[in-house]
């Protein structure tokens, strides 16, 4: 297989670095000495220069003001941001955005897709479950009364929940179908409780007490939520990649400075060779994050579905992101706790992303659940 990226998928990653290149990973302060959130909002003023970009609406259709792009070029985009631990919600407004699109109805779509593309709505998707380890499907249960859906239930860890628009809610029905609906911040039957990540960035509890939602806001297609289930996990896989590339970069340049007995650090081959086996690591987590992409867009047929090579990206990232960020502060040292360098930052990013991706044996699991289903040739 090729994975050349086509020049439009090149044009769309030149203007994420353009975007993202004056932007500092420690803009807001340390959540290592921060009680509660970091901030109230995210950055509102990089928000609007991605919108000026026209990075928000990448997969949306020129009839919306979009650039018909991928999720290839997303997950380019999602890469840069991350190398900057930018704190927008990139990955879930334009995640809802192409659910819609894909799956929702004419009323939705004219409501939500031009102004999410121009980042004047945003959107975010509750995708933790209960608990953070059930199926976020099964958390909120919705039933049909006349023309509107009532649901209940309770979605933990939504990112993005006090500043979003819209949640785009997972919920089962009677008959054991997912269901998604659109629910607008502060609606009626909804509350939220704060929760706060590893990163200290705000997290809302969401809690559904016999919500009606219209029908018009509730996408009942089938596979609707399976796929957006799947590019956000191919998202985060992107944003997991980012981090680990700009982790090993700043590694690299501190083993090329700090010297021991009169020579670089760089130079000791206990070092070297743990520095070479994260880059092993990191090119890993691209191949097997690019194959996830292609298949989730391109509905190639392979071996298996395409939710087994989502399933080996989810391996290589959770377990990757996490081995490169401690090695990178086993190399750094003690500077690498300093609260004046970035580095630990970069640890707490790090530790949120493999938390939302799961453990990797649970994706192993389900690998091998799919290699049970499905003889290969």
């Amino acid at each position: 297989m090729d994975f050349t990226f086509t020049e439009e998928q090149q044009a769309a990653a030149e203007a994420a670095r353009g975007v993202f290149s004056g932007v500092a990973p420690d803009g807001v302060p340390s959540p290592a000495f921060t009680r509660g959130p970091v901030a109230d909002d995210f950055d509102r003023a990089l928000w609007a220069r991605l919108a000026d970009a026209d990075l928000l609406s990448l997969l949306l259709d020129e009839e919306h003001g979009g650039a018909g792009l991928d999720a290839v070029a997303l997950c380019l985009v999602l890469r840069e941001s991350a190398k900057v631990l930018a704190r927008v919600p990139l990955l879930e407004s334009s995640a809802a955005a192409a659910a819609v699109q894909a799956f929702g109805g004419p009323e939705a779509k004219s409501a939500l897709l031009t102004r999410a593309g121009r980042g004047e709505t945003v959107l975010t998707v509750a995708a933790h479950g209960r608990t953070g380890h059930d199926a976020p499907e099964l958390a909120v249960t919705a039933r049909r009364d006349g023309s509107a859906w009532v649901l209940d239930g309770v979605q933990t860890a939504v990112p993005w929940a006090y500043d979003a628009d819209f949640v785009v809610v997972p919920a089962h029905t009677g008959d054991d179908r997912s269901v998604l609906a659109l629910v607008p911040r502060g609606h009626e039957g909804t509350s939220l409780a704060e929760q706060t990540s590893t990163t200290g960035e705000r997290l809302g509890e969401l809690r559904l007490d016999s919500a009606r939602v219209p029908g018009r806001d509730v996408i009942t297609a089938d596979g609707a939520w399976d796929w957006l289930r799947g590019l956000l996990t191919t998202g985060t896989c992107a944003l997991a990649l980012g981090l680990g590339e700009r982790v090993l970069r700043m590694t690299s340049d501190y083993a090329g400075q700090r010297s021991q007995f009169g020579h670089p650090i760089a130079t000791f081959q206990a070092v070297a060779v743990q520095a070479a086996d994260r880059y092993i690591d990191l090119r890993a987590m691209e191949v097997t994050l690019w194959q996830a992409a292609w298949r989730l867009d391109s509905g190639t047929p392979g071996a298996l579905p395409a939710s087994g090579d989502i399933a080996v990206a989810k391996i290589w990232a959770s377990e990757g992101v996490r081995r490169v960020v401690q090695t990178a502060q086993h190399l750094h040292g003690g500077f690498g706790a300093d609260i004046d360098y970035p580095l630990h930052r970069y640890h707490a990013w790090a530790k949120h992303l493999e938390l939302s991706l799961g453990p990797a044996a649970a994706h192993e699991e389900a690998l091998g659940d799919l290699l049970a289903a499905h003889t290969l040739s």
